[in-house]
């Protein structure tokens, strides 16, 4: 590399340069009129190398692989789903009759182990709706964990919307919450002059703020044993409960039994473009079905959205165990980083949680960046923290180059503080 470099600094008339995915970078430069091709593979170090000396800097136009590694949620929809998309049976979902829509429905609900299930738009609406089903009168009151999406994340709308009062309780490093202090939070019914009323406990699996952590199936039956005991119902956010129970190994029907509803997104871990399905009792979705549609989530020939969902079900849980592999190769390979680390333990499905080092002089911002103009997109959490999520369109060559990346950022920012 070294002499080949110093040979086209000496002897360099013209170059033309581009990247290719599955070449890696190419040269094309001209001595005495007689053009050579170098190929070179893809690293971020080679570039960098090259740009220098050719361009002063690595040109813009150069970044031509992307690695999105934001969310599950970037995920496009496959050529199949396309297919089964274009070709969709469909019909007036709203009065009830669409073919596709049933049929998914009914494949969720069998899956779940549930007596029906209910597409709808979002996971944030999934969610309000099975609240305010459980929390049928304004003034009641839902037991979750505090740094749960769903009260975190989804705009407050239980409260602003259905009148819900959240009594947050602390999560555990895990994503659990303690058994003894779920039924402290419990209010006395003695108390119903002064107090709201408990209806509902929300459990989320996997638990995206604790790193895609797993709950088992034995806490969530001990959960579900409390709820029984003080006539209460238990909801699980099961946005990816599918990477739950591959991870587990614990079937998914098994895993959410003691739950009275679930919602489970279809466009996150299993990659659909859109939606999630609520699951339940019969009684509980036609309830549910109602104010979807008083939420502005009743449309039409939705079997075109559900056909590429089951294409999902069918063709992507398998891929899951993949994706949660690739996430602890991530893992790995980001501790070999200096300045950065990440908690390999807490890396149990497709999230990976990456802390900038006390000492390293780098924010989370500047990394970002630098990842950017090289085409790895990921998620800022804090300034010292940052988020990737693996899926099933990331492959074992996009998580190496996207590691290399991570070492020339940490590289790049550390020179450009004079550290």
């Amino acid at each position: 590399m070294d002499m080949f470099m110093n040979e086209m600094e000496r002897s360099l008339q013209m170059v033309v340069m581009f990247q290719n995915q599955s070449l890696g970078i190419a040269i094309w430069f001209s001595k005495e009129g007689n053009w050579t091709i170098i190929l070179l593979p893809e690293e971020p170090i080679v570039v960098e190398t090259i740009s220098s000396l050719i361009f002063g800097k690595v040109p813009e136009k150069m970044v031509t692989r992307i690695v999105d590694l934001r969310s599950d949620t970037v995920t496009k929809p496959t050529e199949a789903m396309r297919a089964a998309m274009a070709s969709a049976e469909v019909d007036d979902d709203v009065l009830g009759y669409d073919p596709t829509a049933f049929r998914l429905e009914t494949e969720m609900a069998k899956t779940m182990g549930k007596e029906a299930a209910l597409f709808v738009p979002s996971g944030t609406m999934g969610n309000l709706i099975s609240v305010l089903v459980h929390c049928d009168v304004r003034g009641s009151e839902v037991i979750l964990g505090d740094n749960c999406h769903i009260h975190i994340f989804e705009n407050g709308g239980i409260a602003t919307i259905g009148g819900v009062h959240p009594r947050p309780v602390k999560n555990n490093y895990d994503g659990t919450i303690d058994i003894d202090l779920i039924e402290a939070a419990i209010r006395d019914p003695n108390g119903e002059l002064l107090y709201p009323t408990t209806k509902l406990i929300c459990l989320e699996n996997t638990h995206a703020n604790s790193g895609g952590r797993c709950l088992s199936v034995e806490y969530t039956d001990r959960v579900g044993e409390l709820a029984k005991k003080h006539g209460l119902k238990l909801h699980i956010d099961g946005a990816r409960i599918f990477n739950a129970s591959v991870a587990l190994g614990v079937p998914v029907d098994r895993l959410v039994q003691a739950a009275d509803s679930v919602s489970v997104c279809l466009s996150k871990g299993i990659g659909a473009p859109v939606g999630s399905v609520i699951v339940g009792s019969n009684n509980f979705i036609a309830k549910a079905r109602r104010l979807r549609k008083t939420l502005g989530g009743g449309m039409r020939q939705i079997g075109i959205l559900c056909a590429a969902a089951l294409v999902a079900l069918q063709e992507n849980v398998g891929k899951l165990e993949s994706d949660h592999k690739k996430a602890r190769l991530f893992a790995d390979g980001l501790n070999e980083v200096k300045g950065l680390k990440v908690d390999a333990c807490s890396v149990e499905t497709n999230m990976v949680f990456i802390d900038i080092e006390e000492g390293a002089r780098i924010r989370a911002e500047m990394i970002c960046k630098y990842l950017e103009e090289r085409g790895i997109l990921v998620m800022q959490e804090s300034s010292l923290r940052l988020r990737v999520v693996l899926h099933h369109q990331i492959s074992i060559s996009d998580v190496q180059y996207a590691l290399s990346c991570f070492q020339q950022a940490v590289k790049g920012v550390q020179n450009e503080m004079g550290n």
